[in-house]
C-alpha cells in the first residue's frame, strides 16, 4: 500500500510510521496506568497532523515568521518614503544595511525552523540549527554596533570577524563531525547571553527615546528563555514548552521591529540636523 503523497514528500516510510504508531500506542497505555508521557529518542511524544510533527510549533513558526516580514516591510516604507534621503537617495538611519541583512537572516532562520518541526530528519535538522547559528552571531554583531555606534569600517571588522569565525566554526561542527544539540544550544545561549548584556548595558544606560521598548522586549526574552529550558509534557498530545517559546516570539519581533522603526526615527532626526 503505498502512502499519501504529504508523507511520502516527508520521508515517512513504514517504518517510520510504525514507530510513531507503536509510540503513541504505548502512551495511551501509559495513560491508562496513571503514568506520566515519557520521552522517545530524547522528544516528547508530540501528535502528528496530516504528517506534521509538530504542528504547533510549525504554526508559531510561520506565524513569527510573518510578523518578521510584516515589520521588515513597515521599516523599508519608513525608511525609504516616509523619511527625508540624502541627495544621493540613500537613508540617513546609518544602520540601514545591517537592519536589511538582519531581516533577511531571521526569516530565513525561522523558515527552516518550521520545515524542521514539520518533518525532523538529519537534513532539516542541520539547516535549522545552521541558520539557528546564523541568526544569534549576527544579532550580537548587531548589537554590539548599535551599543557602541560603531562606524569606523576597521573596528567593524574588527568586532565581526571573530564573531563570524565562531559561528563558522560551530556550523562546519554540526554539518561535517557531530550533529550534538546539547552543545548547540549551549552555543546559541551563550552568543544570545552576552547580546542580551550588550543590549540591557545600553538600554540602561542610554537617553534614547525608545528606550522602554529595547527594555521590555529584553525582559521579555529573558523570560521567554525560561519557556525553552523548562521542560513539560505536551498538554494534549500539541503544545510544550518549545512550541510556547516559538508562540511567546510572535509578540517579540513585533515589539523589535515597533523599536527599530523609532530608532530609525530618531537616528534620522539627529543626522539631518547634523547635516543642515
Amino acid at each position: 500500500m503505498q502512502e499519501p503523497l504529504y508523507l511520502r514528500w516527508k520521508q515517512w516510510d513504514c517504518q517510520s510510521d510504525c514507530q510513531y504508531e507503536c509510540m503513541m500506542t504505548r502512551e495511551e497505555e501509559r495513560k491508562r496506568n496513571g503514568e506520566r508521557p515519557t520521552k522517545y529518542f530524547g522528544k516528547w511524544p508530540l501528535k502528528h497532523v496530516y504528517g506534521i510533527q509538530e504542528p504547533v510549533s510549525v504554526a508559531f513558526s510561520a506565524l513569527d515568521l510573518a510578523m518578521q516580514f510584516q515589520g521588515w516591510v513597515s521599516y523599508f516604507i519608513l525608511v525609504y518614503y516616509k523619511l527625508p534621503l540624502q541627495p544621493n537617495r540613500k537613508t540617513y538611519y546609518e544602520y540601514n544595511g545591517i537592519v536589511h541583512i538582519y531581516a533577511i537572516i531571521v526569516m530565513n532562520s525561522l523558515f527552516w525552523s518550521s520545515i524542521c518541526h514539520s518533518r525532523d530528519v538529519e537534513l532539516t535538522e542541520r539547516l535549522d540549527y545552521s541558520s539557528a547559528t546564523v541568526l544569534a552571531g549576527f544579532s550580537l554583531i548587531l548589537a554590539i554596533l548599535r551599543s557602541f555606534s560603531i562606524q569606523d569600517q576597521s573596528v567593524k571588522i574588527m568586532v565581526t570577524a571573530p564573531i563570524l569565525a565562531v559561528v563558522a566554526t560551530h556550523i562546519l561542527y554540526l554539518n561535517f563531525y557531530n550533529l550534538d544539540e546539547g552543545l548547540h544550544w549551549k552555543v546559541i545561549f551563550g552568543i544570545g547571553g552576552i547580546e542580551l548584556v550588550v543590549w540591557g548595558l545600553w538600554a540602561a544606560l542610554t537617553s534614547h527615546p525608545s528606550k522602554w521598548k529595547l527594555r521590555a522586549f529584553l525582559i521579555s526574552s529573558i523570560l521567554t528563555l525560561c519557556l525553552r529550558m523548562f521542560d513539560f509534557p505536551p498538554y494534549k498530545g500539541y503544545i510544550d514548552a518549545h512550541a510556547l517559546w516559538r508562540g511567546a516570539g510572535i509578540p517579540l519581533s513585533y515589539l523589535w521591529w515597533s523599536f527599530v522603526c523609532d530608532d530609525a526615527v530618531f537616528r534620522t532626526t539627529v543626522n539631518l540636523k547634523k547635516s543642515k
